[in-house]
């Protein structure tokens, strides 16, 4: 079988040279497990060992999640991709664009067009990462619970940085994908990922922190540039507005392992290893299919991230469309996405590779690990 003793080498090193509080680590090909490795904390003032039955928070890792739960609303006849997005959120229906004088005074100009929702899956909606604007503090202080759909309407009000459809920004676009697929099937997010998805690959997750799984998840650290540590920090998720804001951009709590039954139903053109099918292979395909044309603004602004060289972005993806400057050993076509604590989906079809990677570290360096990781595994599986 295959030697992994490359890459457990390089996982040893990131704990004292990335200073990776703790990490989990799971390798499958065509569905089977070939590598499992675990190194670290999980709780390292404790000195309670990574395990690998540790609940992570995901971050950004949600987001294939929720954009798959959105093409199966597709599949469903909830929408089509070219649709206004206000037919859906009318909130959405008068948007505005922010434009700025000479001296740098803002005014709030109408759109000349309206928010598409692919603009709001390919994240070209105009939208952007404010989670402290005042529009949405002002939401979750009148209804501290803040419901999804409250919240999208807030987020309506904010004004776009830009013409939907003109470039690409990395913002809030997949929490209004959840708000979508909630106001056009009817039911709450996370009922609907609950039972497309996560009841059909028997997998465990969760959209909310609770006094019942706190002690599972990972201890939450930030690393600190002024002296080059990893600080613990509170277990918190700063993108949950409410306990009922179900958050389509960061919100998933789940295993390494249950996070691998999702990723190799997308390896296997949304089949699971169970045999339960979440997505059509056709929706799988448009969902690694590059939107961004080559040419376009859009393709500059997401290709400036280092980690998106050789990279397109699909619908909560970046998708491999080339080969040189990056220097990425992943098959064209390979896609998925990682979380601001470090975790990693990496899913190759081709190949029938997929691996996930787990970290519990805010603010890391964890382009670098990641695509060393890629590197790594596609030299052991050829």
């Amino acid at each position: 079988m295959y030697n992994f003793s490359s890459l457990e080498k390089y996982l040893d090193t990131i704990l004292v040279k990335e200073k990776v509080p703790g990490f989990d680590c799971k390798v499958l090909h065509k569905g089977k497990e070939v590598f499992r490795y675990q190194g670290g904390y999980k709780d390292r003032e404790n000195k309670i060992p990574m395990k690998g039955d540790e609940l992570f928070m995901l971050y950004s890792a949600s987001k294939p999640i929720t954009c798959a739960a959105g093409l199966r609303a597709m599949e469903e006849g909830k929408f089509l991709m070219g649709h206004p997005l206000w037919w859906y959120l009318p909130a959405f229906k008068d948007v505005k664009i922010k434009r700025y004088d000479e001296q740098g005074n803002m005014t709030l100009e109408p759109a000349k067009d309206f928010i598409r929702i692919h603009d709001i899956f390919n994240m070209t909606a105009g939208l952007n990462y404010d989670c402290g604007s005042k529009e949405i503090r002002e939401a979750v202080k009148s209804n501290p619970s803040a419901p999804t759909l409250e919240i999208a309407n807030a987020i309506a009000k904010m004004g776009l940085d830009f013409e939907p459809g003109t470039r690409w920004q990395y913002s809030l676009c997949h929490d209004i994908v959840a708000a979508l697929v909630e106001a056009s099937t009817g039911e709450k997010f996370r009922d609907y990922v609950k039972r497309v998805i996560f009841n059909p690959l028997v997998m465990e997750a969760y959209y909310h922190m609770t006094p019942e799984i706190e002690p599972r998840v990972a201890t939450q650290y930030q690393f600190d540039y002024s002296c080059g540590e990893a600080k613990l920090v509170e277990k918190k998720n700063g993108y949950i507005f409410g306990e009922e804001y179900d958050s389509g951009g960061a919100g998933v709590i789940t295993s390494v392992d249950d996070y691998a039954k999702f990723a190799y139903a997308m390896t296997n053109y949304g089949v699971g290893a169970n045999g339960a099918r979440i997505l059509s292979k056709a929706s799988v395909n448009l969902m690694r299919t590059n939107t961004l044309p080559l040419d376009s603004q859009m393709y500059k602004d997401f290709s400036s991230w280092m980690s998106n060289h050789e990279y397109g972005y699909g619908f909560g993806v970046r998708t491999k469309i080339g080969v040189g400057r990056g220097g990425n050993l992943t098959s064209i076509g390979e896609f998925g996405w990682d979380g601001a604590a470090g975790f990693l989906c990496s899913i190759d079809p081709e190949k029938q590779i997929t691996i996930v990677y787990a970290q519990q570290m805010l603010n890391p360096q964890h382009d670098c690990i990641h695509n060393k990781i890629k590197n790594i595994v596609n030299t052991i599986i050829e």
